[in-house]
C-alpha cells in the first residue's frame, strides 16, 4: 500500500486557491472584526489559560488532583463532573450504582462542593464547570460554597458549561424538555449578570458535537445558532445585549486538520463580531469578542499505540494557538483507556509550556495571517458555517431543529460518512487502520479508582440528611416547586435557598422533574436538500 498521503477531499477545491484581498481588510489584531485576534498584542504579554480537565471519585481525591495540577504551573481549574452529577441523581441513586465518580468527581451538596474546593482562592483561581443540566444547581453551590468562606459572589471567577441545547444535539446528558431546559439557562445567566460579574454564565459549545462526528463547519454553524437562542431568551427578559454578551464564552474541539482549525478560530471571531454588531446592535465592543476556550480532541485519541496521542494533542495545541485563542486544555494520551494519570496530565501542561516558551509562535500576533490558503479557507469556513445556521434557521431555530431532531440527524450523518472513510482506509488513523502494530500492548501506568469512593460518598450523603433543618430542608423544595409551576418566576432564588437548605443535586431535580417532566429524544432526517 502507497505510503503517499491522501488529501483531504474536504479542502481539495482550496489547495491552490490565492488570497487576493488586502489583509489591512481583515482588521488589526485586537480590532473589529477580531480575525487576527482579540488583543493587539497577541501573547507576547500573557499566554492563554492552561486548564486541564480533571475530576474522579469524591470531593476530596478531586481537591488533590487540583492541588497537584497547580502546582505544575496550571492556572485555571476544569471540573468534570460524574454522571450521576450531570444527570441530577445523588450518588445514593440507585441509577448511580457503579457510576460514582467514574468519570468524574462525585458532588451532591454545598458541603461537597466546599470539600472540593477546600484551599482553592477563589477570588484568584478560575474554576471552570463542565456541567448542563444540572448546571444552575452547581453553580448555587459554588456561590454558597464561598458564601461559607466569606467571599462575595462578585468576587468569583469561572464558566459554567450550562449549554443545554447542545446535550440534546450530541451528548445526551439532558434531563428536563428544551424548553424549561432554556428557561433555567437563562434563569442562570440572568442571575450571573446581576450578582456574579466576573463568572461566565455559559460556555456555548462547539466541542460535543465535533466529537460527535459533525463537520467543522457544522460545529461552528451549529454553535453559533444555539448562541442565538440565548441571546434571543436572555433580551426576552429584558436584559441589554451589552450587559451579558461581554461574560459569554465558548469552547470548541481542534481535532487533527491542522490549518483548517487555525482558520476555524479566525472565521468564527469575525462571524461573531459582524452579527452582534449589525443584527443585534451591541456597541460594547467586548460584546463583539468570541473568547474561545478549546479542548483538544478526545474522538481522535485512540486506544491503540496511545502514546501516539501524545503527538496529536501536541500538533492540535500548536493549531490551537496559531488560532489565537484565549484558554485550552489538552486531552490526555491516556484518556482513551482509563482516567488520565498524574503523569499524563502533566505532559499535558508541559506540552502547552514548551509551546508558549520554546516554540517561539508566541512572539509574533496572528503568525499565519495572511497566508494565501489560509485566508481562503478563513472565508471559505466563514460562508459553510452561515449556511449551516440557514439550515437551522428554518428548521424553526435551535429548538425548532432539536425538537424534531433534525440538527442531531445532521450530526448523525456526518459522523456516519466519517466512519465509512475510517473503515475504507480514505481517513488514515495512525496505529488503528494502518501501520498497525499486531502484537502491541500498552504496558504504561493505567489510574485506578479507589474501590472505597462510592460507599463514602453515600456515607456523607446519609450524614448530611441526618443533620440538616428537615423543616428548612422541605420548606425550600416546597418553594422550588411553586416557582417551576409559575413560567414567570426566575427560579436561581429558589434554587440557591434550597442549596442552603442542603438539598442535594438529586432532590433539587427530582423538585424540577416532578413540574417539567422528563425528555424523550426524537430523529428526523436533515440534509442540504432541506
Amino acid at each position: 500500500m502507497s505510503d503517499k498521503p491522501k488529501e483531504t477531499k474536504h479542502w481539495t477545491t482550496l489547495r491552490d486557491q490565492a488570497f487576493f484581498g488586502n489583509l489591512k481588510d481583515q482588521g488589526n489584531p485586537g480590532e473589529y472584526p477580531f480575525t487576527r485576534g482579540l488583543h493587539p498584542d497577541g501573547y507576547r504579554k500573557r499566554i492563554w489559560t492552561i486548564r486541564q480537565y480533571s475530576g474522579f471519585g469524591n470531593p476530596e481525591e478531586t481537591n488533590q488532583r487540583f492541588k497537584f495540577l497547580l502546582e505544575q504551573g496550571q492556572t485555571g481549574l476544569s471540573v468534570a463532573f460524574d454522571l450521576p452529577t450531570q444527570m441530577g441523581y445523588d450518588s445514593d441513586h440507585a441509577r448511580a450504582l457503579g457510576e460514582v465518580g467514574r468519570v468524574g468527581v462525585a458532588i451532591s451538596s454545598a458541603r461537597d462542593m466546599e470539600v472540593l474546593l477546600k484551599d482553592i482562592p477563589l477570588e484568584k483561581i478560575s474554576v471552570s464547570m463542565t456541567i448542563n443540566a444540572t448546571a444552575p444547581i452547581l453553580v448555587a453551590m459554588l456561590q454558597v460554597a464561598a458564601e461559607r468562606r466569606g467571599i462575595s459572589p462578585d468576587k468569583i471567577m469561572g464558566t459554567a458549561q450550562n449549554d443545554i441545547l447542545k446535550e440534546y444535539v450530541a451528548r445526551g446528558t439532558f434531563i428536563f424538555p428544551p424548553r424549561p431546559s432554556l428557561r433555567l439557562a437563562t434563569d442562570l445567566i440572568v442571575h450571573c449578570t446581576h450578582h456574579l460579574p466576573k463568572f461566565n454564565p455559559i460556555s456555548i459549545s462547539g466541542y460535543h458535537m465535533r466529537d460527535a462526528g459533525c463537520s467543522i463547519e457544522q460545529e461552528m454553524g451549529f454553535a453559533i445558532a444555539n448562541a442565538k437562542t440565548y441571546l434571543d431568551s436572555v433580551i426576552s427578559r429584558g436584559v441589554a445585549v451589552d450587559q451579558f454578551a461581554p461574560r459569554l464564552s465558548w469552547i470548541f474541539n481542534t481535532q487533527n486538520e491542522f490549518l483548517a482549525e487555525v482558520a476555524k478560530y479566525r472565521a468564527l471571531r469575525r462571524m461573531w463580531a459582524k452579527m452582534l454588531k449589525e443584527e443585534y446592535g451591541a456597541k460594547d465592543p467586548k460584546s463583539w469578542q468570541l473568547r474561545i476556550h478549546v479542548q483538544t480532541g478526545g474522538a481522535t485519541l485512540t486506544a491503540q499505540q496511545p502514546e501516539n496521542n501524545i503527538v496529536r494533542a501536541a500538533y492540535q495545541a500548536l493549531a490551537t494557538v496559531l488560532g489565537g485563542v484565549q484558554s485550552m486544555a489538552l486531552s490526555c494520551f491516556d484518556e482513551a483507556i482509563a482516567i488520565p494519570t498524574e503523569k499524563a496530565q502533566t505532559l499535558a501542561v508541559r506540552t502547552q509550556q514548551i509551546i508558549a516558551h520554546e516554540t517561539g509562535v508566541t512572539e509574533t500576533v496572528d503568525p499565519l495571517g495572511g497566508s494565501p490558503y489560509i485566508e481562503a479557507l478563513t472565508d471559505e469556513l466563514e460562508k459553510r458555517a452561515l449556511d449551516c445556521i440557514k439550515l437551522v434557521e428554518r428548521a424553526g431555530g435551535s429548538i425548532g431543529a432539536i425538537e424534531s431532531g433534525a440538527m442531531q440527524s445532521a450530526i448523525d450523518e456526518s459522523a456516519y460518512r466519517q466512519q465509512q472513510e475510517i473503515e475504507r482506509g480514505d481517513r488514515i488513523i495512525v496505529g488503528m487502520n494502518r501501520y498497525v502494530d499486531e502484537n502491541e500492548q500498552y504496558n504504561g501506568q493505567m489510574f485506578r479508582m479507589d474501590p472505597n469512593s462510592e460507599k463514602r460518598a453515600r456515607e456523607a450523603l446519609a450524614e448530611l440528611r441526618k443533620n440538616r433543618n428537615v423543616e428548612k430542608y422541605q420548606s425550600a423544595i416546597t418553594a422550588l416547586q411553586n416557582a417551576a409551576r409559575n413560567g414567570d418566576q426566575e427560579m436561581m432564588t429558589p434554587i440557591l435557598e434550597a442549596v442552603r437548605a442542603e438539598a442535594t443535586v438529586g432532590e433539587i431535580a427530582d423538585a424540577l422533574r416532578s413540574i417539567f417532566g422528563e425528555h424523550l429524544q426524537k430523529a428526523k432526517r436533515f440534509t442540504q436538500a432541506d
